[in-house]
């Protein structure tokens, strides 16, 4: 690398030589509401990871804050709202941010058809994009200031908390901290295999879904009305304990709207369950949460005149991510044999998974253990919502309990990586039309800095339910799984299940 350009001049920071990296512009961008003036350093590191770099012109903090990206990622998506692969969620609290478009460009997030004949550019998205982003930045930062950043963070959501887990079992010295949340962990089992699952378990004879929307606030009324809290207004605390059975709503004459056709009812029957191969052996772990029904339009069903996303994501993996060679655009996910096309991933998902589900052994097997991420004194916090429908939550707690066994159990793995369940957060806190919280309505950054910077390890989240006009709902506490709410006074504490 050629010598650091002067502190502070934004400029000079495009004339820098790091390798295998293409610096194509740096210009200061003034304050614009929330953000204050940063120097803005886009890039691409060989052969096509695109990524931006924005430096605090006054007022860092001393630290440096990268984010991944959701779903097949394919843009530079800078200024994402809320705090869910946004960047600008560390620019405002004073960090040098970054992000990256996964090692490729697309139309939007189901887009998968970079990866036909791309070996290359599957790497980049499963493992390569991140750490080379940081690596890129902490130059930058040095560059820039002067000296290094003091603490390194990272936080991503879907595919970013895949990558977030991928980081702490692959490349454990890149962050102090890491925030992994709603992780897609095991992309082959997940989004070939359960989402294939799911579409075909809603697709007639006439190849048009059984299920559809109108008829899921029929489902929601009668799942919150058994498990869901009076209180939070619905809210199923743990889908595990939800005692509902899709029988209960079956017809027993005529089809009305207040019960469902055998054929309804068998959906549901599938969805709840999860994947099975022609033996009943489970191919994922859980299906589709207790509790998640009100999210099931935008991701399952139909949002309005969106289509469901769910399919569209399923459709593009396995045409053109999911297996060497790809099959191409004529593949319908009715096609997928969960007889034979699960081993058929098996190459893709030591590129993609960072944990993948093992149906022979009921196991979940990470892709590397902690041990080197715990002796670097690396944090790991991750999050799932119990209400989300698309990247299911069973999955997050199965890796969480596989990495307690490698670690030499819970208590051990406790000091280096905890993780907490929300009641009836929709995906990323995506959706709000439920009972469940926003991206923002829970602070996973601030309880990180404490763990890594001053040894307080989080016990609880807190999480908070607003309304559109901002004024709070509820509030209630998460605790570190294993732990859960428990009543104490007027309250809830934290206590043993």
């Amino acid at each position: 690398m050629a010598a650091p350009a002067l502190a502070g001049e934004c400029g000079a920071l495009a004339s820098l030589k790091i390798e295998a990296v293409n610096l194509h512009s740096a210009a200061e961008v003034p304050a614009s509401g929330d953000l204050p003036a940063y120097c803005r350093v886009l890039g691409t590191v060989r052969p096509a990871i695109s990524f931006e770099v924005r430096l605090p012109l006054q007022n860092w903090n001393g630290k440096y804050y990268g984010t991944g990206c959701g779903g097949f990622c394919g843009t530079l998506n800078s200024d994402a709202p809320g705090f869910t692969n946004a960047m600008n969620y560390g620019l405002r609290r004073g960090y040098a941010a970054s992000t990256m478009d996964g090692g490729h460009w697309g139309t939007g997030s189901v887009d998968g058809r970079w990866a036909v004949g791309d070996l290359v550019a599957r790497m980049d998205w499963g493992q390569r994009a991140v750490t080379e982003t940081a690596r890129v930045s902490k130059v930058l930062v040095r560059a820039f200031y002067d000296r290094p950043q003091a603490k390194s963070y990272f936080a991503g959501c879907s595919t970013g908390g895949r990558m977030a887990a991928m980081e702490a079992l692959k490349y454990p010295k890149d962050f102090d901290g890491i925030i992994s949340g709603a992780p897609a962990l095991d992309y082959t089992g997940l989004v070939a295999t359960t989402f294939a699952w799911v579409t075909k378990a809603n697709t007639g004879a006439d190849g048009k879904p059984i299920l559809t929307t109108p008829r899921v606030r029929l489902v929601a009324d009668a799942v919150a009305a058994a498990c869901g809290s009076e209180g939070n207004k619905g809210l199923v605390a743990d889908p595990r304990q939800c005692g509902f059975k899709p029988s209960s709503l079956r017809c027993t004459g005529e089809t009305s709207d207040t019960c469902l056709s055998e054929a309804e009812a068998g959906v549901l029957e599938k969805w709840y369950a999860g994947p099975t191969d022609a033996a009943g052996r489970a191919l994922y772990p859980g299906g589709i949460p207790l509790g998640s029904e009100a999210h099931w339009p935008r991701w399952l069903t139909g949002l309005g005149n969106a289509p469901a996303i769910l399919p569209l994501f399923s459709a593009d993996f396995l045409r053109y991510m999911a297996f060497w060679p790809s099959p191409g655009p004529a593949y319908r996910v009715v096609d997928f044999d969960f007889a034979a096309d699960p081993a058929r991933m098996a190459p893709q998902a030591q590129i993609y998974n960072a944990a993948t589900y093992h149906p022979a052994t009921a196991t979940v097997r990470p892709a590397a253990d902690l041990a080197a991420f715990r002796d670097a004194g690396g944090k790991l916090l991750i999050y799932h919502g119990w209400g989300d429908p698309l990247v299911t939550p069973f999955m997050s707690v199965a890796f969480y309990e596989a990495l307690a066994k490698g670690a030499g159990g819970p208590e051990a793995l406790a000091r280096t990586a905890r993780l907490f369940m929300v009641p009836g957060m929709d995906h990323c806190g995506i959706g709000t039309e439920g009972p469940g919280i926003s991206d923002t309505g829970i602070d996973p950054l601030t309880a990180l800095e404490r763990w890594v910077e001053a040894g307080e390890a989080p016990r609880e989240l807190v999480a908070t339910k607003r309304d559109a006009a901002g004024a709070v709902q509820w509030s209630r506490p998460v605790c570190a799984y294993p732990q859960v709410p428990r009543a104490d006074g007027a309250g809830l504490t934290c206590a043993a299940p």
